[in-house]
């Protein structure tokens, strides 16, 4: 696709969501990225330069109603093309850079200044939540709030993570849509279950905020969504545990899944690597690796 006057394209990070504890309220931004280009065309449904799947045809088609909603009009007719390397449907929010880089992609062609706090809240309406959508949009480490009546979006709290602090992230080819894996969680929650969450949650917010990270030792801990998730991953609890223990502080599973993520400074990285690698092949489950860092940007509009 080439880029002109009618054409707007939008970087998004990847990002980790949860964080442990915080469901549904934390997420990270990380140096991995997609690409949405966007450019007029007649109206109608949207249509891809090249060929898309139907989940991801589904999400422009939402976030393109979603904008018009937004901005009072009728919904714009656009081409649109995906491109980078954030994986789908492995709990590093590929499905936020697609709904972000649309609205974002058209706020910019249109000129309706709908501003970043609106876009949050227009991709949390998407999404049901709005921990990677803050984090995607926004950047660094996000603290997001929502309504406790409607549960519609209200604010974030962002913190911005320095460079030397690696986020290991281990993917086995499996996927998981976070809207389907709600399915395995329970209806309630024993009462202490809940509040051992809710201080790891607490203590690992403060760690990041003080930028005392050495802390995140003390953080590791949820009874919300990890125990009902994490056993649907072969070889994915062995490979938290096998990272901490070749020396990151901490680790967890990315959102949903099926990544997951270890916490290090920069140093240790390889070998936190190599043991979480060396865990999944363990439990005979191929996966990808990368050693990434915070992305304290967020959306960016390219071109």
């Amino acid at each position: 696709m080439k880029t002109g006057s009618d054409t707007v394209v939008v970087r998004v990070p990847a990002s980790t969501s949860n964080c442990g504890a915080g469901f549904d309220t934390l997420g990270l931004a990380l140096n991995l990225y997609n690409r949405v280009s966007v450019s007029r065309s007649a109206a109608g449904a949207p249509v891809p330069d090249r060929p898309a799947d139907a989940r991801a045809q589904a999400m422009v088609a939402e976030a393109a109603a979603a904008f018009a909603g937004a901005a009072g009009m009728p919904v714009p007719g656009l081409r649109y093309r995906i491109e980078g390397e954030v994986p789908a449907a492995r709990g590093l929010g590929s499905s936020v850079t697609v709904a972000a880089g649309v609205l974002a992609g058209l706020d910019a062609l249109h000129g309706t200044a709908l501003g970043r706090q609106r876009l949050v809240g227009l991709v949390s309406a998407i999404e049901g939540h709005p921990d990677n959508a803050a984090a995607g949009i926004l950047g660094g480490f996000c603290v997001s709030r929502t309504d406790p009546a409607t549960g519609a979006y209200v604010d974030t709290q962002r913190f911005e993570v320095p460079g030397e602090i690696a986020f290991v992230v281990v993917s086995p080819p499996v996927e998981f849509v976070t809207k389907e894996s709600r399915g395995t969680l329970p209806s309630s929650l024993p009462f202490f279950d809940a509040v051992r969450s809710i201080n790891s949650a607490a203590y690992l917010v403060a760690a990041f905020a003080s930028r005392d990270y050495a802390r995140l030792r003390q953080v590791a801990g949820d009874f919300v969504h990890e125990p009902y998730r994490l056993p649907r991953i072969p070889g994915g609890t062995d490979a938290i545990a096998a990272g901490v223990a070749a020396g990151a502080w901490t680790g967890w599973l990315s959102g949903s899944g099926s990544s997951v993520l270890c916490v290090c400074e920069r140093p240790a990285a390889d070998a936190v690597f190599r043991s979480m690698t060396a865990a999944f092949a363990r439990a005979s489950m191929p996966s990808e690796g990368r050693i990434l860092a915070a992305d304290n940007d967020g959306l960016r509009i390219e071109a």
